[in-house]
């Protein structure tokens, strides 16, 4: 796991912007950090930089300085900067070996390299099995090539102006590659995050700066600056056992040079994790759950029970009650706009737990992968619409937010208006705010193809497509790698999944959800993980909002109002304060006030500082 970047162009660029590029990195890589750079004619240079790749480096695999990055090939002609962990290469490396490969590491990132440069860029991808973002300079064929992995674990941003490419993991570390007058925030992505709390893909909160999504690939051709994109994965059902297909991708993430534990709750997904673990031979493995002391809302005491029956150690982290003296560094870790709340419990449990191991698992995917949610069978229930769309007059503000969802959601189609199912602020409310800016649009998430052979498959498709890479596994990545913490998610190996989509849907949809699951959890029959509310990770925000944070409202909107030119007007910002206090029924939204208005008045010291 680490930190990447790198530029490519025609103009000669200054040290000084490589350097502002790694340092935005260095919390994802604090091992190692490494510069390679290039002249207009492809040499190597200290001095005449036109070409640049980037590395931060987190050590996992192989932590000798033999496998640092930047990385090349014996004759130099190709290299890589790559962030990621990859699994179960080494049959792929024996292939290569008996074709005359020489490996000089135990890396996954030789194994890529190496692979490239025998099967190609379709070749290596198709072999690759876990989570990664990577950057390929092919000199001898004037070529860079960006691959995001399948799932979208890994983060990976790009700009491409006037014929110049640049990219990292964040978009800090794009930004100092910016000049000054394109440094400016996107009104369409102010109105995506009001929407959506977050930014999707393919965009970010710069209007030129862009995010490659999952399952996609870039090809920049340096001789005449052309860039293209195209995706290479399309998931398709594979028959196989489904429990062995499990214990594959769980016992192939446990492979590690450094300490391994593992994020527990009390939620069905990550105790499953705990249970494979146990049955296949990892007793002692630690475990770390997050406390939220005196709330309904703690899980640590079924996490601890959980974790002493399958004889694994367990800590149990608390979340602080007051959060003002971290507030500003979480948001900075966050990269930009950001407003899951469970991203601050993530965060302090993630810190906790690097002090002990540096690679952790995590039970992410199973709610996508199995409906887990209760806004899946909730709009099936109103699957009869299909694209009538029943349009009710514009509510209040001070309407019930339950009424401002409906209103909504009639004047929509069907599946657009699963977007609301989960969201921000109600289009009522995002027009209240921007009185002056027209959307244009109920939402900004991804469509699916269209292929799907049912309703649910349908909204599993489009939270496939954006909420779990962009939402869920963003959220994971940036608060882990902010303490230089790997997670590993085995919920969504690809393989694994093509199993589950080979599955008849009355065995992988049920009502309980995930009943399937239930064989390969029988040590925790007398604690039945099945039986417990699923309760989520929710800290405390009112109390957050009126306490810890409230000094954070005084001239908020007037911020807000000049962060964004005016696009948010004060009046609407105190307006949704005034209905908080008044109510208290939309904590996540003023949340995500607070977010923004932290964000982007970071992002903006950050683009004043100096020009590319």
């Amino acid at each position: 796991m680490c930190g990447i970047a790198g530029f490519f162009g025609f103009r000669q660029r200054d040290g000084s912007v490589a350097e502002a590029m790694s340092r935005a990195l260095l919390k994802r890589g604090p091992d190692a950090q490494h510069a390679c750079f290039w002249d207009a004619s492809l040499q190597r240079t200290t001095d005449s930089i036109h070409h640049a790749l980037l590395h931060t480096r987190l050590s996992i695999i192989d932590p000798r300085p033999d496998a640092d990055q930047p990385m090349s090939n014996d004759d130099g002609s190709i290299w890589i900067s790559y962030n990621g962990e990859v699994y179960d290469w080494a049959g792929h490396a024996k292939e290569l070996t008996r074709q005359g490969a020489r490996f000089r590491t135990r890396s996954d990132t030789e194994f890529i390299l190496r692979g490239y440069q025998v099967w190609g860029i379709d070749g290596i991808l198709d072999r690759l099995r876990g989570m990664f973002a990577f950057a390929i300079l092919d000199l001898r064929r004037r070529k860079v090539w960006l691959a995001r992995d399948r799932m979208g674990e890994k983060p990976l941003v790009y700009s491409h102006r006037d014929g110049e490419f640049a990219f990292g993991s964040l978009v800090r570390s794009v930004l100092p590659w910016l000049p000054r007058d394109a440094r400016s925030f996107d009104p369409q992505s102010i109105d995506a995050y009001l929407t959506h709390r977050y930014v999707p893909a393919p965009r970010t909160i710069f209007a030129d700066i862009r995010r490659l999504e999952n399952g996609h690939l870039l090809e920049y051709d340096l001789s005449d600056g052309s860039l293209r994109q195209r995706c290479y994965w399309q998931p398709t059902a594979r028959s196989g056992e489904w429990l062995a297909g499990l214990d594959a991708a769980v016992e192939m993430r446990t492979v590690a040079d450094r300490p391994l534990g593992l994020f527990l709750s009390s939620g069905i997904d990550s105790s499953l994790i705990a249970c494979r673990l146990a049955a296949l031979g990892h007793p002692g493995l630690r475990t770390f759950s997050a406390a939220f002391p005196g709330s309904a809302m703690d899980e640590s005491a079924d996490a601890a029970r959980t974790a002493n029956v399958l004889g694994l150690p367990n800590l149990a982290v608390s979340v602080p009650t007051v959060i003002a003296r971290d507030f500003a560094q979480i948001i900075a870790d966050l990269d930009e706009p950001f407003a899951d709340p469970s991203s601050f419990p993530t965060w302090y449990l993630a810190r906790a737990t690097t002090e002990h191991v540096k690679v952790v698992l995590g039970g992410d995917g199973g709610d996508e992968l199995f409906a887990g949610y209760k806004r899946y069978a909730r709009h099936l229930q109103t699957r009869w619409r299909a694209r009538l769309r029943l349009p009710l007059p514009t509510l209040p503000m001070a309407g019930k937010r339950g009424w401002l969802r409906l209103g909504a959601e009639l004047s929509l189609d069907w599946l657009s208006a699963y977007s609301l199912r989960f969201s921000g602020l109600t289009p009522n409310q995002r027009a209240l705010l921007q009185p002056d800016y027209r959307a244009g649009q109920a939402h900004y998430w991804r469509a699916s193809d269209g292929t799907e052979t049912s309703p649910l498959r349908a909204l599993l498709a489009v939270d496939m497509a954006n909420y779990l890479p962009e939402y869920v596994l963003r959220k994971v990545d940036l608060c882990t790698m902010a303490h230089g913490l790997e997670a590993r998610a085995p919920l969504v190996d690809h393989e694994w999944y093509r199993c589950l989509l080979a599955l008849p849907d009355e065995l992988r949809f049920t009502r309980p959800p995930k009943q399937l699951l239930r064989d390969a959890m029988q040590q925790l029959a007398g604690l039945d993980p099945f039986s417990r509310k699923k309760k989520g990770f929710n800290p405390p925000l009112d109390h957050w909002i009126k306490v810890d944070l409230a000094s954070r409202r005084d001239g908020l909107g007037q911020r807000l109002a000049a962060l964004t030119s005016g696009q948010i007007a004060a009046r609407g910002c105190d307006a949704i304060f005034a209905h908080f206090d008044r109510h208290g029924e939309i904590a996540e939204q003023a949340l995500q006030l607070l977010i923004l208005d932290e964000s982007l008045g970071q992002l903006a010291r950050l683009a004043a500082a100096g020009d590319a």
